[in-house]
């Protein structure tokens, strides 16, 4: 798999025939007798090879004329893992996409987060994609639609502006174009299925909500298999904040800060999904809010590429065979996790969830949750560049590293985001005092979600590496690990995986 697969029709016809569901999302299919596109792994009979046209996105399907399969749903596959494994100005526009960027500030909004002529986005994403900017919005809105008439009792017209539209209209006609069906009808088209029975979608099904309850989805979130759920839950368990964050029942729960309002999701990790429960103040969060859950979890990673790589090195592959599939637990606040990773500098994981919570406690906005213990959102920089140091129970300098980055991060000299450009921000956080390579290479593995990031300073890493034959030095490790590129950051969860500490483990 690899950019601009789609151009590779032998290659692309073998994985239609075969319905090799890891290809979802890395292309579509157009059938041209039908004019209808699905995702690779549609259970139809595969169409003739001379009726199949290749797409790099839904979006070009839908430019092209063509309409979403309603038996695989291709609108609802995992997204393409290049917009994660790559930083050049498409990736980046793509993550910023999905952030809903251009839903809330339009193309030169885009443009100007990017550094770039709106010339030059279009230019670029429709040369890769086969759509500008806004026709990849388009598909983004029209998917967001879907899943709020199908799974809510929400009036149209609400989910017309939910789901990003600008007016009715344009809501009734986009459904249209795409799904071959009235908004009124694809709900009916739905509502057959029992109450809290799954509504058959492919591999994607979504699970349909009780109508009374408001701003509440409950979803499914797809991924390529295989996907070990061992050190991403246990990781995300085992650091949770107080408050922030919490494992109950089975499910890994926290708040979110988003650009209309504020959320509490719930992630459960089920055998060929992630259940995901929504509570939205604001619906118009919903596609933000799902696309940085995906990448918290780290869902639209290529795990068969990944591993095979791994697989290469004869030290490493005894630990992939033994659990493959394993993610890197991410974030859904690159500002949040930077604070925490500096809270977390040369302490136990117990004190930096206890430095953590103090800060929530004090100077975070307060949630209400219902269903569990969830109280605060995590504070905002711009709140947190308001506390005083003598308060922080800390060494000096930790307290100078964690004053300027606050202060940085709220003036926006320092930008984490989904449009972060890597090199440049490891290199103005490596100039902050206090940063040291440690600190900016978890940063850049979990925040910026850099898959080639490495901590060969790491004392686990080093311990890990000298247990299993591996070079213990850092430079020397390093050297080995050339071999182990552009997925470094996924062989720091294998080396991590061979200790006893929680973060490997699924909490009971």
């Amino acid at each position: 798999m690899q950019k601009g697969m789609h151009t590779d029709t032998e290659r692309c016809v073998r994985a239609v025939q075969s319905k090799d569901a890891r290809f979802d999302g890395w292309f579509f299919t157009a059938v041209v007798t039908t004019g209808i596109y699905c995702r690779p792994s549609c259970p139809v009979v595969p169409p003739k090879p001379e009726n199949m046209r290749f797409h790099p996105s839904a979006a070009a399907c839908q430019q092209a004329g063509f309409r979403a399969c309603k038996r695989c749903r291709p609108d609802t596959s995992p997204g393409s893992p290049e917009w994660n494994q790559r930083a050049d100005l498409v990736a980046r526009a793509m993550r910023l996409i999905a952030d809903g960027v251009v839903d809330r500030e339009g193309v030169p909004g885009l443009a100007a987060r990017l550094g770039y002529s709106t010339r030059q986005i279009e230019r670029q994403l429709l040369a890769e994609l086969g759509a500008g900017p806004l026709a990849l919005a388009r598909a983004q809105r029209a998917q967001a639609a879907r899943l709020l008439i199908e799974t809510t009792p929400l009036p149209m017209a609400d989910i017309a502006f939910a789901s990003g539209f600008a007016s009715i209209r344009t809501f009734n006609d986009t459904v249209r174009e795409v799904y071959a069906l009235a908004p009124t009808d694809l709900r009916t088209r739905a509502a057959p299925a029992p109450r809290s029975s799954p509504v058959t979608s492919g591999t994607s099904r979504i699970t349909e909500v009780a109508a009374s309850t408001a701003g509440v989805l409950t979803l499914r979130l797809p991924f390529r298999t295989p996907l070990n759920p061992d050190n991403l839950f246990g990781h995300l368990a085992a650091t949770a904040v107080p408050g922030v964050e919490e494992w109950r029942d089975g499910a890994y729960r926290r708040t979110l800060r988003l650009p209309y309002g504020r959320g509490i999701v719930s992630l459960t990790p089920r055998p060929d999904h992630i259940a995901c429960r929504l509570t939205l103040s604001d619906l118009r969060d919903l596609t933000v809010a799902i696309s940085r859950c995906r990448r918290m979890l780290d869902l639209d990673a290529d795990p068969v590429a990944i591993d095979d790589q791994l697989r290469t090195d004869p030290l490493l592959a005894p630990l992939v065979d033994k659990a493959p599939g394993r993610r890197v637990p991410r974030t859904v606040d690159e500002a949040e996790f930077a604070v925490r990773a500096v809270l977390g500098q040369q302490v136990s994981t117990a004190a930096a969830r206890t430095h953590a919570a103090r800060l929530v406690t004090a100077h975070g906005e307060q949630v209400d949750d219902p269903e569990g213990g969830l109280t605060h959102l995590f504070p905002a920089p711009e709140a947190l560049a308001e506390v005083d140091p003598e308060s922080l129970a800390m060494p000096r300098s930790r307290r100078t590293t964690f004053t300027t980055l606050v202060r940085q991060l709220a003036d926006g000299d320092v930008r984490l985001g989904p449009d972060s450009d890597w090199p440049q921000t490891r290199a103005r956080l490596l100039a902050l005092p206090g940063f040291g390579p440690w600190t900016v290479d978890v940063i850049a593995m979990r925040a910026l979600g850099d898959p080639d990031a490495f901590l060969p300073t790491d004392l686990g890493i080093r311990r890990a590496a000298q247990e299993l034959g591996l070079p213990s030095t850092p430079a020397a490790l390093t050297a080995r690990a050339a071999a182990w590129r552009p997925w470094r950051a996924y062989a720091v969860q294998y080396l991590w995986a061979t200790d006893s500490h929680p973060i490997n483990f699924l909490p009971v």
